[in-house]
């Protein structure tokens, strides 16, 4: 069963936030008093922080997945919806925080370090917030995002003053054993320790650390043994203090073949950027398992060669004690000097500054994509991308608003830079994203106005007549006037056209012609239709006694 995890995948998912609500206030005696909707809660954040009680990632190793609280939705009478809380997931001092393609996002070498690794939703505004002097009563709210969802890597990387280095079964753990209170794993087999151990030493008034890592093997830089789970802790000390087995039985090995394997390891090993290379750090050795008659007299040959390769030497015994106290003093300087570079290594670090983004900063970027039916304008920001995500799609003024967002933005006169025409594709976000059909607004169609290069004819302004200017267009007109009179009457005299009163007497001179020349056959007309009338009338009364007659027979 595992007791020590120093790297593991966090399956990460934060808050979502809350939506706006839409709501208009009604009361007695005022029925629409007003937009009162209010605002969606933040989701909430997961924290990852540095505590110098944790010395493990046991525990998300067991349970990876950790989530946070979502934000509560926004209610009438200008309630808010509550922020989901804030989770906290403790790590221990000297781990490293990794995106899913390996980038380093922090190194968490500090106690108290805090970093918001998964950040939650933003809450969505309801419809009091959106009210303006030119949108009174908004009838949308905006939507909650969703909180950042994903996987982080973390790689704990042992902090210690010490690290001791050398082949499996050297001694190793016995010597932390001896020299501090750490129980570690002892056994007579390699490879008995699979993970660090800590330790505390304490040499007068100084006080450090010394780690015990897994042992070390040719080709460990290659990940051979457990060689990268080795380098990986030995990255942070301040020196190295190889442990050499002087009383080994295994053919083909002694101290001085051992350090040159070692050493080769080390020097194989790339450190990360701005740290000092494994080789360049102070070293020591020591010549362990003296105790045994071989192991003190090989120590004793090999002593005077291993010093004017120019190392400081130690003959030490982990079971008897021997030469302890000597190496501990030792190190306890040079973990001292260490401190001190370190020191002044930090108060010469560059200031940081912070700058802010500059104002004309768009926020967005247009990538042409090739399609089947034509080019496809994907549209990625943080912007454009928290926007969509805030946007009822059912709502046709939470459209428009959005549309007004994106065209402030400069999306629009974007899109047409970069070759889009009216009816184009666009999709923002990546993947799938929102897909929608391009129409151009107004404001995105100024480059396509005619006008001489280096000039605007929107810009123009109105030109004000002059009082000689408007007199002689008056004259014009005057002038124009008596001419087209002067034509019409001499069209008039030659007989072209006559006016209304001229037509008139002329119709009443026929009139009266017609009139004198018709008078006879006027009055003879008139006496031939007094006859006819007379004769119709007898005609009448002769059918009316026929009539009458055939009824009283009709009576008997």
């Amino acid at each position: 069963m595992a007791t020590f995890v120093d790297h593991v995948t966090l399956h990460l998912r934060a808050g979502n936030g809350g939506n706006g609500c839409v709501s208009v206030k009604r009361e007695k005696f005022k029925p629409l008093a007003g937009p009162d909707g209010g605002n969606g809660g933040g989701g909430g954040d997961l924290v990852l922080v540095a505590d110098p009680s944790t010395t493990t990632l046991l525990g998300y190793h067991r349970s990876p997945h950790r989530s946070s609280d979502n934000g509560g939705p926004g209610m009438g009478d200008h309630r808010n919806g509550h922020n989901g809380d804030m989770r906290e997931l403790m790590v221990p001092i000297g781990t490293v925080v990794k995106d899913v393609e390996g980038n380093q996002l922090l190194d968490m070498n500090e106690p108290g370090l805090r970093l918001i690794v998964a950040p939650g939703g933003q809450g969505g505004l309801g419809n009091a917030a959106l009210a303006s002097t030119k949108r009174k009563a908004p009838g949308f709210a905006l939507l909650g995002t969703l909180g950042w969802e994903g996987d982080v890597y973390l790689e704990l990387k042992t902090v210690a003053d010490v690290a001791l280095v050398g082949y499996p079964s050297a001694g190793k753990s016995s010597l932390i054993a001896a020299m501090s209170a750490a129980r570690p794993k002892i056994a007579d087999y390699p490879f008995t320790t699979l993970h660090p151990n800590l330790g505390v030493v304490e040499s007068g008034e100084s006080r450090y650390t010394i780690a015990d890592v897994p042992g070390l093997i040719e080709g460990a830089s290659e990940g051979k043994g457990l060689g990268l789970e080795f380098l990986r802790h030995v990255e942070r000390c301040t020196a190295l203090l190889h442990v050499l087995d002087c009383a080994t039985l295994e053919p083909g090995r002694d101290p001085i073949s051992d350090l040159d394997v070692i050493l080769g390891e080390l020097d194989a090993y790339p450190v990360p950027e701005g740290q000092k290379p494994l080789l360049q750090r102070s070293q020591l050795i020591a010549l362990n398992k003296i105790d045994v008659p071989e192991g003190r007299e090989l120590a004793s040959f090999v002593k005077a060669d291993l010093e004017a390769r120019g190392y400081r030497v130690f003959e030490i015994s982990s079971v008897t004690h021997e030469g302890l106290k000597q190496l501990n003093y030792a190190l306890a300087e040079v973990v001292e000097q260490g401190r001190a570079e370190a020191a002044a290594a930090e108060a010469k670090k560059p200031r940081i500054i912070i700058r802010p983004k500059a104002v004309d900063e768009g926020g967005f970027v247009i990538k042409v994509e090739g399609g089947t039916f034509g080019n496809i304008y994907r549209i990625l920001g943080t912007k454009p991308e928290r926007w969509i995500q805030q946007t009822d799609f059912t709502n046709d003024e939470a459209v428009g608003f959005l549309a007004d967002r994106l065209a402030k933005l400069g999306i629009e006169n974007a899109l047409y830079k970069s070759g889009a025409v009216a009816g184009s594709t666009v999709i923002i976000g990546p993947g799938h994203g929102v897909v929608f059909d391009w129409e151009p607004t107004l404001t995105s169609t100024a480059e396509l106005i005619t006008a001489p290069r280096g000039t605007d004819s929107r810009l123009d302004e109105p030109k004000r007549r002059t009082s000689n200017e408007r007199r002689e267009e008056y004259f014009g007109r005057m002038d124009a006037k008596s001419s087209a009179r002067a034509e019409l009457i001499r069209e008039r005299e030659a007989g072209m056209w006559q006016t209304g009163e001229e037509e008139y007497n002329e119709d009443v001179r026929l009139a009266d012609v017609e009139l004198t020349t018709d008078g006879a056959v006027a009055s003879a007309d008139t006496s031939s239709a007094d006859e006819a009338a007379i004769e119709a009338e007898a005609e009448v009364d002769s059918s009316n006694d026929v009539d009458r007659d055939t009824a009283e027979e009709d009576q008997k």
